[in-house]
C-alpha cells in the first residue's frame, strides 16, 4: 500500500486539491501497477511564515 506524502503551501482550492489527489493516485497505479483502492495521498499544507528558502520564509519572499 503506497502512502504518499505531498507538503505545500496553503492556498489551493479544494477542486485543485481534488485533481492533485486524482492525479497522483492515477501516476502510482500506472507506474507501479497499484491498485487504485490501496493508494493513500496525504496533503500536508503550511502557512508561508511556516516555509522559508535561502533564509527567507515564503509570506517575505515577493516571488511567491
Amino acid at each position: 500500500m503506497p502512502i504518499i506524502t505531498i507538503n505545500m503551501l496553503a492556498g489551493r482550492t479544494d477542486e485543485q486539491k481534488e485533481v492533485l489527489i486524482h492525479e497522483v493516485t492515477e501516476a502510482c497505479h500506472l507506474a507501479l501497477g497499484t491498485p487504485l483502492e490501496s493508494v493513500r495521498v496525504m496533503l500536508n499544507e503550511m502557512d508561508a511564515r511556516h516555509y522559508g528558502v535561502a533564509g527567507v520564509s515564503k509570506e517575505k519572499d515577493s516571488d511567491g
